[in-house]
């Protein structure tokens, strides 16, 4: 074997192994605010439904960015500007003591910086969707879809 193909391994190695730990990290952290969110947090302007839907962790782990979703009392409508920057505001007052709770759970030389934003996968989906259902496209029955993989069986 050459030198360039046992470097390249080398670096496969490492490229494989790569973020392991910060999706651990995320995940613990995720699921602390989860449980932070149902327990401890009591702010009003956290009404309705509000999930940790991700965690992202920088890779020295000095900073973690929470995305946030809130469903209102009807899932089908999207949140309003002004309920985002509340949810936001609520999650950057509590920010110490989430802090806290992720330093006590876990143990870490360092815990990471948190950083709220919102997830707009929701509305984007919704968004798609609707630009679909726009186009009025039909949707075929599951019989003529049956009866083609019957006959690619044949």
């Amino acid at each position: 074997m050459s030198p360039a193909c046992i470097r390249n391994k080398r670096l496969e190695g490492r490229i494989m192994g790569k973020g392991y730990r910060q999706g651990r990290l995320a995940e613990e952290i995720r699921r602390i605010v989860s449980d932070l969110l149902l327990k401890e947090i009591k702010d009003p302007r956290l009404s309705g439904f509000v999930s940790i839907s991700a965690v992202e962790v920088t890779e020295d782990g000095s900073y973690a960015t929470l995305y946030i979703t809130k469903l209102g009392s009807n899932a089908a409508e999207e949140t309003s500007g002004d309920e985002k920057n509340d949810v936001l505001a609520a999650f950057k007052s509590a920010k110490g003591l989430i802090r806290r709770e992720i330093g006590r759970q876990i143990k870490l030389r360092h815990v990471p910086d948190l950083l709220f934003k919102f997830d707009t996968s929701l509305e984007y989906g919704r968004h798609i969707s609707k630009l679909i259902d726009e186009l009025g496209i039909e949707k075929t029955e599951d019989k003529d879809e049956e009866k083609h993989i019957g006959s690619d069986r044949e």
